[in-house]
């Protein structure tokens, strides 16, 4: 199967499965393919034949990505190396969460979560500590009886009644012992932290050079600015005195070009799906907005005084552009 006929799968299945889908990112480099929205749920999806593809920048612009946008990162792709992904398992690649496109189906179409993850050393479970430590009290059995059942130490009993994952073949053992299911599902949509512990959001990379200006203007105005490198956008620009999501700017800057105008676009399907405003810093702009998009000249931009200034030209030139 193409690159181009999977990711249409994949956003036909997202779509089937309710969520808003943003426009393919179609320009490079890019870290992310769509972005999509179901209720309160926010996706960043990487769709890939292969999943070793996937590299560690992209990996670490993602997880910036879902940081800022209040987003899952998340990566779904057919095979790594010769190898089929196996359905219902749960992959990490640099931080983020990789399923199959099967698995993607049964989490959103069928609302069945994975219940196995993969980390090195082979497949696993999350073992409920709770309800396993119930289920062997209630047959009176010492941590020393199940962990001779078992084939393991008493440490590692309690441990699994602590919350410690298992093996896929001890998690089988245990609910043929007990006869009930004592494993939870992984929450992708929460990052999977729970099974695997990352570190913390990757520090943001440099501002292009021709962008610093842009930023240090942005960063006056009362913007907290964090710049992108593979993205449609050059940076994700957050009103540090308001908490408010709608208050996210996706920001651009460039010549007023063909691409520009692509790109433009892109941001504001994107910023549709993210509940973000967008604005592209342009030299000279012949019109006011690109589908919602606000276009802002550089002279301009550096005489706006705060933030509530530059959020209230975004408004009015997307709302201008809607109302036209």
């Amino acid at each position: 199967m193409s690159r181009s006929a999977l990711v249409g799968n994949v956003t036909a299945m997202l779509e089937d499965a309710g969520f808003v889908v943003s426009d393919r990112c179609a320009i490079r480099p890019k870290s992310f393919d769509v972005a999509a929205r179901r209720g309160q749920d926010l996706i960043l999806v990487k769709i890939l034949g292969n999943i070793d593809a996937f590299n560690e920048a992209t990996g670490h612009e993602m997880r910036r990505l879902g940081t800022y946008l209040e987003a899952t990162p998340l990566v779904i792709g057919l095979r790594s190396r010769d190898e089929d992904l196996k359905p219902d398992v749960v992959y990490f690649r640099h931080g983020v969460p990789v399923l199959s496109p099967d698995t993607a189906y049964n989490l959103f179409i069928e609302g069945v979560p994975p219940l196995i993850y993969a980390a090195p050393g082979g497949l696993y479970v999350n073992i409920d500590g709770d309800l396993l430590a119930d289920e062997r009290q209630d047959r009176d059995w010492s941590l020393g009886q199940l962990a001779t059942e078992l084939g393991v130490s008493r440490r590692t009993v309690s441990k699994y009644e602590d919350g410690m994952n298992a093996s896929v073949e001890v998690a089988m053992e245990l609910e043929e012992l007990f006869d009930a299911p004592l494993t939870s599902p992984v929450d992708v949509l929460e990052g999977a932290d729970e099974v695997h512990e990352t570190e913390s959001t990757p520090d943001d990379p440099d501002a292009d050079p021709d962008d610093q200006q842009v930023v240090a203007v942005l960063t006056r105005a009362g913007y907290e600015v964090h710049p992108t490198l593979r993205s449609p956008f050059k940076a994700v620009s957050r009103d540090e005195e308001d908490d408010d999501d709608e208050d996210v700017v996706l920001t651009g800057h460039s010549e007023f070009t063909k691409a520009a105008e692509k790109r433009a676009r892109i941001m504001s399907s994107i910023g549709h799906v993210t509940h973000t405003h967008s604005v592209y810093v342009v030299d000279r702009a012949k019109q006011e907005a690109v589908d919602g998009t606000a276009l802002v000249e550089r002279g301009e931009l550096e005489q706006l005084d705060d933030a509530a200034e530059l959020r209230k030209v975004i408004r009015e030139r997307a709302e201008h552009e809607e109302a036209a």
